[in-house]
């Protein structure tokens, strides 16, 4: 028999404070019911002895010191699971809102997850194809990997989050679906995600979760964790290769950062908590191959750098959690290309042993190797061409430069809406690479250059 609680301690901001409890534990769920007979949800936080900090999801205005009745549920959040989940669309609590009616659930589970052993991790290989070339080519993304793009305000990051959703898949007979969340966006960028998938047909295949910057900064936190549990569901239960993709961690981080504020933890760095790291971690760490399980959980977090400071706290301790990152550059997206991503900054850790004659073609390796250390010089051409001038520039110099602009105009912007199969990217990318002389290509071997080198190419622009 659960006992109901009548009165409250202390209200605070979202929180609230139970007296007298027993037998309550950290993260169970409580239901709260008002005087008008509304009922609200919310957690326990913190325990000190017998009183009990509860987080209220819904927000504390309205809510009585003496006549509020609490009741504990004796189980932490559990969200409702099925197949059907697919094509639907959630609030960031993981309620339905796309008016088709409740899930039939199968299951309940528990939002907080489970660690994966370490021992029982199986080694990310196999890539799965964006079909955009930057990506693909230059900073792969590998099934199991957890690799995030890093953004700045007002960039192109949702567009790039939906071109991903659009056009990821990996090998014909597998099943392959998506787990998007959206974290504090607003109502007309919310309107945007629903309405691109739906156009492009594939919203049958995506499990949504929206947390509309109206809706409460509490939901936030629970977002990335519905989105992740459902993942996991649809990876080990179902099957399924799984990627999820959250956008934005920043805006997770900032509710993190006030609801500590509101229990008047010590800041750390940029008055974030202490704990941010393993918080973080909690959630990343989430992505992986379990061995047995012929199914993966992979992530695509996004989030903006404030004022492009990518040694924020947020993108610099996701970048000590994940596996690489995907950086886009302002000057880029300023001129018109999209994507805009900063080769020289982004890498992938893991895609050394998902690429390669196994799993994409024998040359890539060496030719994204070639690619990154020709437009290093490209960037130390273009110092020197500020200074003295493009004409002062030996030819090898000027041979560079009109590769940078070929790269960046052919290779790197694509539009939103061109697929390229890693076979176009390739050979794209020797198209361009055959602007510059062969010996200046030492990153290839040479059977691969008298393979794959266009001579007519280097001829043409020579003669340009």
């Amino acid at each position: 028999m659960s006992l109901q609680y009548v009165g409250l301690k202390e209200i605070n901001g979202p929180l609230v404070v139970l007296d007298k409890v027993k037998n309550a534990s950290y993260d169970e769920v409580v239901e709260i019911r008002l005087d008008s007979g509304e009922v609200r949800t919310g957690r326990i936080v913190e325990i000190h002895g017998e009183k009990a900090v509860i987080q209220v999801f819904e927000g504390t205005e309205g809510l009585s010191l003496q006549n509020t009745k609490t009741q504990l549920t004796g189980h932490s959040l559990e969200i409702a699971l099925s197949p059907q989940i697919l094509g639907r669309v959630f609030s960031g609590a993981g309620r339905p809102i796309d008016n088709l009616g409740e899930i039939h659930a199968t299951k309940f589970e528990d939002i907080n997850g489970r660690p994966i052993n370490p021992v029982s991790r199986v080694y990310p290989r196999n890539y799965i194809s964006t079909g955009i070339s930057s990506i693909d080519c230059l900073a792969t993304l590998i099934r199991g990997q957890k690799l995030p793009i890093f953004s700045g305000s007002g960039m192109s990051h949702n567009k790039l989050a939906v071109q991903i959703v659009k056009q990821a898949k990996i090998g014909d007979g597998e099943d392959f679906c998506i787990v998007f969340a959206a974290m504090g966006v607003q109502n007309d960028v919310a309107d945007y995600f629903k309405r691109s998938f739906e156009e492009a047909g594939v919203m049958s295949n995506v499990v949504m979760y929206l947390n509309l910057a109206s809706d409460p900064i509490v939901e936030r936190i629970l977002t990335p964790r519905c989105a992740l549990t459902a993942a996991e569901y649809l990876a080990y239960e179902l099957g399924k290769h799984v990627l999820v993709i959250m956008t934005d961690m920043t805006s997770y981080c900032e509710a993190v950062r006030e609801f500590s504020s509101s229990k008047g933890e010590i800041p750390a760095r940029k008055g974030f908590p202490g704990y941010l790291y393993s918080d973080l971690a909690s959630l990343y760490e989430r992505a992986g191959i379990i061995k047995g399980k012929n199914a993966s959980v992979t992530q695509i977090p996004i989030l903006t750098m404030p004022n492009d400071d990518i040694t924020h706290p947020v993108p610099d301790l996701t970048g000590y959690i994940t596996e690489g990152q995907i950086v886009l550059d302002r000057a880029l997206d300023n001129q018109g290309i999209f994507p805009p991503v900063a080769v020289l900054p982004s890498l992938s850790r893991l895609m050394k042993d998902g690429i390669g004659a196994e799993y994409t073609r024998e040359d890539h390796s060496p030719v994204a190797n070639q690619l990154f250390a020709s437009y290093a010089q490209v960037q130390d051409a273009r110092s020197l061409a500020s200074v003295i001038g493009e004409e002062e520039l030996s030819d090898s110099d000027k041979k560079l430069m009109v590769f940078g602009r070929e790269f960046e105009k052919r290779f790197l912007n694509q539009g939103d809406s061109q697929n390229r199969t890693i076979e176009e990217t390739l050979d794209l990318a020797w198209e361009l690479l055959s602007i510059l002389p062969k010996q200046d290509l030492d990153r290839i071997e040479g059977s691969l250059i008298e393979k794959h080198y266009r001579e007519q190419v280097f001829e043409e622009f020579n003669r340009g």
